[in-house]
């Protein structure tokens, strides 16, 4: 982890991004799909081929040098994971396939042992369904309530709420660090310290954060926090949860199998040391492999810098998109309480449509309830469309999106 802030030289990383170069119906390809998935740089994707053309074999199995050396490469990416988040061992990081998957082991171990009948759990209205969901079917399961802090009419959420939502019953407190909607990057600190104070361990979904900002769980005080590589320059398949020791220690598995025991006979088993006890099966190696290479990508930049390169391309677009006259944008005003994601409507065109035309001009967007459909509710809308930058985009990119949103709107008259 950094903290050294620098000028990013956005057209020299654009080259280390063969997917930047293609084109769509002649048009070069501008993504602004960020907040869905990050594209990867050839040090990654190089780094995944020469694990497969030199370096492939099944980790902790095999008493020869191929295997010890695979072996040496994944547990070194767990290194390198705890020191970007500023975790304070690395056996503190377990390898999951995704967000959602950490957060549904939480609900399935810690969550099944832990709760009971007049328990509940604290969440906000903007959380992704990664986020909501298991801890539905979890309260269906175990009879807790759900209690949800709202948001005012800029997005951000009503810590006023949050100090009487969370009480004596409060279990668990899970929160957005970032929404993937309105870009409002939440107080998660000062969350913890409410959800602590009532004895509620505290859980932070970090998907939309740990690519674009500097993290410390240590210094949030995070029980848990949970992020994805796919996110962050790195291929799909592999996420990360990270959790406190000695919360870890007294939790059960979450699969069965290979690698998760110390010792098994027919009559029972025993578990394995964190962080293999989570991680039954033969592991992702390849996807670990490539979370290395992108978060030695991502500290050759530096996070402190991505951050400002990231809040300036908002700014720039937030100003340009204010002047297109019938649109109408979600989330904080304030760039610095909000990531690089801008959710907004056209006038009266659906979000689909206007995804579609601007798809035309090589323009990629996401569309829709972007798995957060309560937050939708709760804007008075059934979908948006939505735009998230990453480091290699640029100003440029900006200026031919606003023209083609101001043409869109000319030609539906809308």
């Amino acid at each position: 982890m950094t903290s050294v802030s620098k000028i990013i030289n956005v057209d020299q990383i654009r080259e280390d991004f063969p997917i930047l170069k293609r084109k769509f119906y002649g048009k070069q390809l501008i993504y602004f799909d960020n907040a869905a998935t990050s594209q990867k740089p050839k040090q990654v994707i190089e780094a995944i081929k020469r694990y497969y053309e030199e370096q492939n074999a099944n980790i902790h199995r095999g008493i020869y040098a191929l295997s010890e050396e695979a072996t040496q490469l994944y547990e070194n990416s767990k290194r390198k994971v705890a020191k970007f988040i500023n975790a304070q061992r690395w056996e503190e990081i377990i390898y999951t396939r995704n967000t959602t998957e950490s957060i549904n082991l939480i609900a399935y171990t810690w969550g099944r042992k832990n709760l009971k009948k007049g328990d509940n759990i604290v969440l906000t209205v903007m959380e992704h369904h990664s986020n909501l969901v298991p801890w539905q079917l979890l309260s269906q399961e175990k009879k807790i309530k759900l209690r949800f802090i709202n948001i005012d009419d800029e997005g951000l959420l009503r810590l006023d709420q949050a100090e009487k939502l969370i009480d004596e019953n409060t279990k668990l407190v899970s929160v957005t660090h970032v929404s993937n909607v309105l870009g409002t990057i939440n107080p998660v600190k000062e969350i913890g310290k409410i959800a602590h104070k009532k004895g509620a361990l505290f859980l932070v979904d970090g998907a939309q954060s740990t690519p674009h900002m500097p993290v410390d769980v240590r210094n949030i005080d995070a029980d848990f926090f949970a992020f994805s590589g796919h996110k962050m320059l790195g291929p799909m398949g592999i996420g990360v949860l990270y959790g406190k020791r000695e919360i870890l220690e007294k939790m059960s598995p979450f699969l069965g199998g290979g690698d998760m025991i110390k010792q098994c006979s027919l009559a029972g088993c025993s578990w394995n040391d964190l962080p293999w006890k989570f991680e039954a099966g033969t592991s992702n190696v390849e996807g670990a492999i490539g979370l290395s290479a992108a978060i030695d990508y991502l500290n050759s930049l530096g996070m402190e810098s991505i951050r400002e390169h990231e809040e300036q391309l908002t700014k720039y677009a937030l100003e340009q998109m204010s002047d297109i006259k019938d649109i109408k944008i979600y989330g904080p005003k304030d760039t610095k309480l909000r990531g690089g994601v801008i959710s907004f409507n056209l006038g009266n065109i659906h979000p689909h449509d206007l995804a579609s035309f601007l798809d035309a001009e090589g323009i990629a967007i996401r569309a829709g309830h972007h798995c957060a459909e309560p937050l939708m509710i709760r804007l008075g809308v059934t979908a948006t469309a939505r735009a998230s930058f990453y480091i290699y985009n640029k100003k440029d990119e900006i200026d031919v999106f606003i023209k083609v949103l101001n043409k869109i709107r000319e030609v539906l008259k809308v």
